[in-house]
C-alpha cells in the first residue's frame, strides 16, 4: 500500500489554517492595546485625584484603592461575598438557560405559537429588570430569591430571543430530509435544530452572563441581599470610600473573568463553526 504525495495546494492550505488558528489564539497587539487602555484610565484617575480636580476623600486615587483591594482580599468575608454573588449569578443563569432553551425551541418550532406570543414578548422584553425590585422585595424580602428574580428575568430574554433566531434559521430542507429518514422529533432537535441554533445560543449566553452579573450586583446593592453589592453599600454608608471602590473594582474583575470564560466556552463548542475557525482561503 502506498501513500499518495500531498499536493502543494493541500500543504499551503494546511499551513494557512495553522497560522490563522495561531493568530486567533494570541493577538499581542490587542492585548497591548487593552493594557494600555487600563493604564491610561488609571493615570487619569490618579491625576484627577492627586491634583484636586475631584475630592480625594470621595474618590481616592488608584494608588490607594488597588493596594486596599489586595488587603481586603485576605479577609474571609470578602470571599464569602464573592461566593454569594457568584451563587446568585450561577443559579440565575442556569434557570434562565433552561427556561429559554425549552420555551425557545417549543415556540420557535410552532408558527402558531410564534404569532400568538409575539406581542407578549415584545411587551415584556423591554421592561427593565430593576423595575421588578419592588415586586421582588414584596415577594421574597432580602433573600436570595429576590436577586434570582431579577437575574433570571434579565438573562432569560437575551437567551430566549437568540434561541428563537436559531430555530428560525434551521434549514427546512434538512428538516424534511430528517422526517423522510424517520427521525423522531427528539432526533430532529438533537441532530438538526441544535447544531444550527448553537451559535445563536452561545451568543445569548455570552450576553446574558454579563447582564446577569450586573443585575446580581444591583439587587445586592439596592435590596441588601448577601453579596458584593451589599458590601459596597455598607462601605458607602460607613464612609469607607477606599473599600467601596476596591469592591467595585472586584466586581469589574469578576465581569472580565466571566466574559473570558464565556468566550472560551464559545470557542470550544463552536470550533467547527466559521464564526470561530474562520474561512481560510489560499
Amino acid at each position: 500500500m502506498t501513500i499518495a504525495p500531498v499536493g502543494d495546494e493541500t500543504v499551503t492550505r494546511t499551513v494557512a489554517i495553522a497560522r490563522a488558528r495561531s493568530r486567533r489564539r494570541f493577538r499581542p497587539r490587542n492585548a497591548i492595546l487593552g493594557i494600555a487602555g487600563i493604564l491610561v484610565f488609571l493615570a487619569i484617575w490618579e491625576i484627577a485625584s492627586q491634583t484636586g480636580l475631584v475630592n480625594p476623600t470621595y474618590l481616592p486615587p488608584p494608588t490607594v484603592v488597588i493596594p486596599h483591594l489586595f488587603q481586603i482580599a485576605t479577609f474571609p468575608d470578602f470571599w464569602l461575598a464573592v461566593g454569594d454573588t457568584m451563587l446568585a449569578w450561577g443559579l440565575g443563569m442556569l434557570i434562565a438557560l433552561v427556561l429559554a432553551c425549552v420555551l425557545g425551541v417549543i415556540i420557535g418550532l410552532s408558527p402558531f405559537l410564534r404569532r400568538a406570543t409575539n406581542s407578549t414578548v415584545e411587551f415584556l422584553r423591554p421592561i427593565p429588570s430593576v423595575a421588578l425590585i419592588p415586586l421582588a422585595v414584596l415577594l421574597f424580602g432580602i433573600r436570595i430569591e429576590s436577586t434570582l428574580l431579577l437575574v433570571v428575568y434579565a438573562a432569560f430574554w437575551q437567551i430566549f430571543i437568540q434561541v428563537l433566531y436559531g430555530v428560525a434559521d434551521v434549514d427546512q430542507v434538512a428538516m424534511s430530509t430528517g422526517r423522510s429518514y424517520g427521525f423522531s422529533k427528539w432526533q430532529r432537535i438533537r441532530d438538526i435544530i441544535f447544531p444550527t441554533a448553537l451559535p445563536y445560543l452561545m451568543t445569548g449566553i455570552r450576553l446574558a452572563s454579563a447582564i446577569a452579573l450586573i443585575l446580581a450586583i444591583t439587587a445586592q446593592l439596592i435590596i441588601g441581599t448577601p453579596g458584593l453589592g451589599r458590601e459596597i453599600a455598607f462601605a458607602q454608608n460607613a464612609g469607607n470610600y477606599a473599600t467601596m471602590y476596591a469592591l467595585s473594582i472586584a466586581t469589574g474583575l469578576l465581569g472580565v473573568l466571566i466574559n473570558i470564560g464565556a468566550r472560551a466556552l464559545e470557542r470550544r463548542l463552536l470550533a467547527w463553526h466559521t464564526s470561530v475557525r474562520g474561512d481560510v482561503t489560499t
